[in-house]
């Protein structure tokens, strides 16, 4: 689950250990008996406030005051937290974020305990009985087979619940990661809580294109990057002359959200944007991924789990799967690639540019494969982070 997401040795193992050993003898002169109860929530790694772990702690934070403090802990190497736009936020490895969790009721994390709650939590993890402990996700499980890292294991075991989207994520989650039964909720993902569903847009204007990360792809060298298939795939688009005359004939836009990994590389990205036409690239210090699903009429993309947001909205999506046999080999998928896509399917990036005319052609607007929603997400209510709340918190 934590496939290289911090770098290592990050975290000073005798800072940790003193602060873990302080915050734990404080805490034992705590008592949360009479007031409300403590959440400590956090996703992304602590570098953004997106997803579902923020739009549940923004329902707690909104709702629940009364029975729930519910804390945000971001990456102090971050600022989006400290101008004030997060309530009750700590910086993740401060002394007051290991004596929360020492004190804590509940968490609930996106991506890992260990990243996204509290650092190292896999060393002292035995120390702390009595938090409940929920992982909510990042997506809908499907694309990615579970890659589980040595510190995972334990992580796993102490977690109480996992929610799910849905009875097809239930199942999965009981079948291929091997959870229990009893740990397993069906809530619902609170991102979706965002949006009214089932809203295609009238026009294509706007794309989106979001392409996810390979982490065998981390530890290349510049060198190898651009010479990898993932790259000269994702720029081959951007400078195919059929694709960029059918955004500038038609006054299309087309925004391209890089990967946060790709941060290092984005110097040989950047240089593809072209006013004339239509292509920019997002700067999440401006806007958010949120934004960018209610503002887009199309995805364009391989894998990421923000297809499952535009299914959701019954919005069309194109997945461009350019390395579906490499893909298949190093990772896996629970889904199969050939039959289950809710999209049109782009092997090449001829294939992108045909499927574009195609829909310009015949004006095509929604999802025509929105009737394969339901297989996927049980609940279009609203009412996910609600569901999340009462099952896990009684609240």
């Amino acid at each position: 689950m934590s496939v290289t997401l911090k770098e290592k040795g990050r975290w000073d193992p005798l800072k940790v250990f003193l602060k873990v050993s302080a915050a734990f003898v404080l805490s034992r002169f705590y008592r949360n008996a009479n007031g409300p109860k403590i959440a400590l929530i956090g996703g992304n790694l602590g570098e953004k406030y997106e997803d579902n772990a923020s739009v549940f702690h923004k329902y707690l934070v909104n709702n629940h005051t009364e029975q729930v403090t519910a804390y945000w802990m971001y990456d102090p190497a971050t600022d989006y937290a400290k101008n004030g736009r997060v309530p009750n936020a700590v910086p993740l490895g401060s002394f007051r974020n290991y004596l929360l969790f020492f004190r804590a009721d509940y968490t609930f994390h996106g991506h890992s305990l260990l990243y996204d709650i509290v650092p190292s939590a896999d060393k002292f993890l035995n120390l702390n009985r009595r938090t409940i402990i929920t992982h909510v996700s990042h997506g809908i499980e499907g694309f990615k087979k579970i890659l589980i890292q040595k510190e995972d294991v334990p992580l796993l075991k102490r977690t109480d619940y996992f929610n799910c989207a849905s009875r097809y994520e239930y199942e999965l989650k009981r079948d291929k990661w091997g959870i229990p039964e009893e740990k397993l909720v069906i809530t619902g993902f609170p991102r979706f809580d965002r949006y009214l569903p089932n809203q295609p847009p009238k026009e294509m204007k706007r794309i989106l294109m979001m392409m996810t990360w390979r982490e065998w792809l981390f530890d290349l060298s510049k060198e190898e990057f651009l010479e990898s298939n993932y790259f000269r795939s994702t720029i081959g688009l951007l400078e195919h002359k059929g694709i960029r005359e059918l955004l500038k004939s038609n006054g299309i836009q087309l925004q391209i959200a890089l990967h946060p990994f790709m941060k290092r590389f984005e110097e040989h990205f950047s240089p593809l944007a072209d006013q004339d036409y239509g292509i920019e690239f997002l700067d999440f210090n401006q806007t958010s991924i949120e934004r960018s699903i209610e503002e887009n009429d199309v995805l364009l993309t391989d894998i990421t789990s923000v297809s499952w947001d535009f299914l959701y909205l019954n919005k069309p999506i194109i997945f461009f799967m350019f390395d579906q046999q490499e893909y298949t080999e190093r990772r896996g998928s629970y889904l199969d690639l050939d039959k289950d896509l809710y999209g049109y399917k782009s092997s090449t990036i001829e294939d992108v540019y045909q499927t574009l005319s195609y829909m310009l052609e015949h004006n095509i607007t929604h999802n025509e494969w929105y009737g394969k929603a339901d297989e996927f997400i049980d609940y279009f209510d609203q009412d996910n982070c609600k569901r999340l709340a009462q099952r896990v918190m009684g609240v």
